[in-house]
């Protein structure tokens, strides 16, 4: 077959063959007048000779072309010309006359040959020719996806979002100045939208070779989700364009342009690239949150900018307090984009009561961790004889001083033992019930405060006539710590007369939109890292959240139609809550923070986190420091000791 096609010049065969096969295939093919030769398991007839080695077919060994970013070969180029420069000099050469051999065999005097000038440049011009040529590729193919009956309707869906109004503004900004803060509020789309916003005008502009766009996400769910949906929106696989990188897991190839991936893992990328060479746009997202990453994030891109005055940084905020980054970052423009929701009724705990007539007792506040969790259960138990214990002393006050004159008897009774330190297995069972038989079809979000919780929750409900269900109730579960692929069942719709309960931690507030949502069931709590004085050690412990982040859960049920929250707390609760929540970085151990600042050789401990966004107190810091001193983590000058 090889002989009669004259375009063909070989044949690749993947079949399983041993040794004696390959010889008598091999002989066959010598007196035939072809070469063959075998790779690993693969077996090559060719019309041409063959070498040792193909790239191609190594499995084990893949090799592929690298095409640096022209910045980063711009800087390659210069420090070879430096070297080779330094080099000729040492030797007594110019390398403006370089010495070749002379017809004599020889080395002659430099003046008798032409020298081809500038070499480095000629090197910088070609590769900006292949980058060019690049670019209108991928422009080419990004028209050919818009001008699709595919693309036209992706299009049209986009412009429907709230972001696609404030585009023009967007991108006037982020190419006007270096930082630019962008608050939006929860389904406006600027998660999605402002990443291919800049990858579309780059692209457009014919720069979409050369740039790269990395956007960082609190949680590793939310990376992969967000990539998936903005690849799926671009018309591409994941992977081409649009990639992402989280911890022991990524898809991204030579061509992605715009990265989602963890705050860790652009940390770990600047112990190596402390300049993020080649990066066009770094867009931290969430920033509301505050996490202790974030924030340390936040002083390293401050310090970076100066070094990287073409890089772009975009900070993105779910609530509006996007002042306090724009002061930070000397007046950077703020930029609001409004989000359509729904109108979402909310109910707090005494319309709850009243509403499904169900009464609280000591006894049935006891959540229910099962046989290996017997010990949460007697903590439970032990907390009611000290009555609310864990209460702040606001909270207590508030209590005492309610007015729940305009409820039942009964409501004022189960208020009057209600248990803050519970999560209420009991009561949301009994709500979720009352949704399922009595309220219209849509799916409901439950917040949680943690894995055990969700996984305790899901077995109750498992065992439970109507939620246990499997025709007619979807459990499905959202955490961090599950593979990815069950992650992604909480985005798919259920089957008709199926109703979806996600059991989700406070990841579900601002990461990740579940579209088909139209009941919250709020219990008023999130596991925050503190301090445990008594272990010196940081522990999770559930608290309360603030205003901002109960308006966000509260925000998840009006995405398709109005929809209600049930808050499994009393409003004069709410009432009390903060505003926004307090920042990890004063409220936890700064141990693993200094280990970090000084991996990264950002200089002193002290110094470098006075310049933090809200600065821990001085006192933390020098504790941390002494700490890490007495386990010999660092020495006396603060530097780090050997391992």
């Amino acid at each position: 077959m090889l002989l009669r096609n004259k375009d063909e010049q070989e044949v690749v065969s993947r079949e399983r063959k041993d040794r004696r096969d390959f010889e008598q295939l091999s002989a066959l093919a010598t007196r035939m007048g072809l070469n063959s030769r075998q790779y690993a398991k693969v077996v090559v007839f060719s019309k041409l000779p063959l070498p040792n080695y193909r790239s191609d077919l190594d499995d084990k060994r893949p090799q592929r072309e690298v095409v640096l970013p022209f910045g980063l070969q711009r800087d390659v180029d210069l420090h070879l010309k430096a070297y080779l420069s330094h080099k000729a000099m040492s030797s007594g050469r110019s390398l403006d006359k370089p010495l070749i051999r002379s017809n004599s065999g020889g080395i002659p005097a430099a003046d008798e040959v032409p020298v081809n000038p500038e070499p480095f440049a000629q090197n910088s011009v070609a590769l900006e020719r292949i980058l060019r040529r690049r670019s209108l590729q991928i422009r080419d193919k990004q028209q050919e996806w818009q001008e699709s009956p595919e693309g036209q309707k992706m299009l049209e869906f986009r412009r429907s979002l709230p972001a696609y109004k404030e585009r023009d503004a967007l991108l006037n900004a982020i190419s006007q100045n270096q930082v630019v803060v962008v608050s939006g509020e929860t389904g406006c789309g600027k998660t999605t939208q402002l990443p291919q916003y800049i990858l579309e005008s780059e692209i457009e502009a014919a720069r979409g070779a050369s740039c790269s766009i990395i956007c960082t996400q609190p949680r590793r769910i939310s990376a992969m989700a967000v990539s998936e949906r903005v690849a799926a929106e671009r018309g591409e696989k994941l992977g081409e364009s649009v990639g992402y990188k989280v911890r022991l897991e990524g898809m991204k190839g030579r061509d992605t342009r715009l990265l989602f991936c963890t705050t860790g893992i652009l940390l770990r990328r600047l112990l190596v690239d402390r300049d993020l060479r080649g990066v066009s746009h770094v867009i931290v997202d969430e920033i509301h949150e505050r996490g202790m990453n974030e924030d340390f994030l936040l002083i390293v891109l401050k310090d970076l900018l100066p070094r990287r005055p073409e890089l772009r940084l975009i900070l993105m905020s779910a609530t509006l307090n996007a002042e306090l980054f724009s002061s930070y970052y000397g007046g950077a423009p703020t930029i609001h984009i409004p989000g359509f929701t729904y109108p979402v009724r909310a109910h707090f705990l005494e319309n709850i009561l009243e509403m499904t007539g169900y009464r609280l007792t000591p006894y049935n506040q006891i959540d229910d961790y099962g046989q290996e969790k017997m010990w949460k259960m007697q903590k439970q138990a032990q907390s009611f004889k000290k009555r609310k214990s864990q209460l702040t002393s606001a909270v207590e006050d508030v209590l005492e001083d309610a007015d729940f004159r305009g409820c039942s008897l009964r409501t004022r009774e189960s208020l009057s033992c209600w248990n803050p330190d519970s999560i209420g297995f009991n009561l949301i069972e009994h709500v979720l019930f009352h949704i399922v038989r009595k309220e219209r079809p849509g799916a409901v979000l439950v917040f949680m405060t943690g894995w055990d919780d969700i996984n305790s929750l899901k077995g109750q409900l498992q065992a439970h006539p109507l939620l246990g269900d499997p025709s007619k109730v979807l459990l499905l579960a959202c955490h961090g710590s599950m593979p990815s692929s069950e992650q992604r069942l909480i985005f798919e719709k259920p089957e008709d007369g199926v109703r979806k309960i996600v059991l989700a931690t406070n990841m579900a507030e601002t990461s990740i939109t579940i579209n088909d949502v139209v009941f919250v069931v709020d219990c008023g709590k999130a596991k925050e890292t503190s301090y445990d004085a008594l272990n010196n050690t940081p522990c999770l412990l559930p608290s309360w959240i603030s205003k901002a982040a109960a308006r966000q859960r509260r925000g998840r049920a009006g995405r398709v139609q109005p929809g209600e929250c049930y808050h499994l707390y009393p409003k004069c609760v709410y009432d009390t809550f903060a505003d926004y929540q307090l920042p990890e970085l004063l409220r936890t151990p700064l141990q693993s923070l200094c280990l970090q600042i000084k991996s990264l050789e950002l200089g002193g401990i002290t110094e470098f986190l006075s310049r933090a966004l809200q600065p821990p107190e001085l006192l933390s810091v020098q504790n941390a420091v002494e700490y890490l001193k007495i386990i010999g983590a660092l020495d006396e000058n603060e530097n780090l000791t050997v391992l």
